[in-house]
């Protein structure tokens, strides 16, 4: 019975992690963000069921193993023949943060993955000269908010900086002109979280700011929507569902493999993300270290049919 019931609970929280209750300290959210990784439950009953000869609570154990397949299985397997070469256009998001960023080696690595329009978060300000100086040439268009900037091969206008609450702005909005018409294009990255034994899961500037953010998506007239950036979540977390509401997950659609982003050097959380609107996703990869400590993702996208 005992193994019954971790099965049986191991189940309800890969199936429905939102039953979780988010006090104290919004561990609802973080059992959301680690979700994949509650599939280790399954080896390690496993074991305990045959140390103990059982077939009966081996045969419990494999009914947690078929949900964390049912719900992981489709993105690690790769249905749907994805190509980033059927793309109309390419967008690159990165976190450029760490003490191993160089901007002369980032840019390199940036123009290598060929993409139209990219996204950098947390930029250092003595840096963003030197971003502006090594990617000008290929991207003559460009933006820039704070520790954000969007460089474009596209024209832009309609720059905007979005106040999201916080001490600085944590979006930067423009419409570019791309392939397949007007596409409005987000350089985000989101208020950063920290687990800590004293106020657990520290989100609530994130999800005010997630929330801010989406209110400004939802009443966003543009055709085509794209948002690039560093979410400081999963979205399967719920302070992230205002976001996931308003738009689709390039990830979901056409990436493979869990897509883990952070930290680089062994990535456990997908952080960074690229969701559309109006858009679809021929292709979404996460990029090896580039010397961050978020890995980049690059992704191919199409007008809707």
């Amino acid at each position: 019975m005992r193994i019954a019931l971790c099965a049986l609970l191991l189940t309800g929280l890969l199936v429905f992690p939102g039953v979780l209750p988010n006090s104290p300290g919004h561990l609802g959210s973080l059992a959301e963000t680690a979700l994949p990784w509650f599939g280790l439950g399954v080896p390690l009953l496993l074991v305990w069921a045959a140390v103990r000869r059982s077939v009966k609570e081996v045969t419990c154990v494999l009914v947690p193993a078929v949900a964390w397949v049912a719900v992981f299985w489709p993105g690690l397997v790769g249905f749907g023949g994805r190509d980033l070469g059927r793309a109309d256009f390419r967008v690159l998001t990165v976190n450029v943060g760490g003490d191993r960023t160089a901007p002369r080696d980032v840019a390199r690595r940036v123009r290598a993955t060929d993409a139209d329009v990219v996204a950098l978060e947390k930029v250092p300000g003595p840096a963003m000269h030197a971003y502006e100086k090594e990617l000008g040439g290929r991207y003559p268009h460009h933006a820039v908010g704070d520790t954000l900037g969007l460089w474009s091969r596209y024209p832009l206008r309609g720059v905007e900086k979005l106040d999201l609450g916080g001490a600085w702005p944590h979006a930067v909005r423009a419409v570019a002109r791309t392939p397949v018409g007007d596409t409005a294009v987000y350089a985000v990255r989101l208020p950063s979280v920290r687990v800590g034994l004293g106020k657990g899961f520290t989100v609530q500037e994130r999800d005010a700011s997630a929330a801010r953010l989406a209110r400004r998506v939802a009443d966003d007239g543009t055709p085509r929507v794209v948002l690039l950036g560093d979410l400081n979540g999963s979205l399967r977390d719920r302070g992230l569902a205002p976001l996931a509401r308003e738009l689709r997950s390039a990830h979901r659609q056409a990436g493979e493999g869990l897509g883990f982003t952070w930290p680089a050097a062994f990535p456990l959380v997908r952080l960074d993300h690229v969701l559309v609107r109006g858009l679809d996703a021929t292709g979404s990869t996460v990029l090896p270290d580039l010397g961050s400590d978020h890995r980049p993702v690059v992704t191919g996208l199409r007008a809707a049919r």
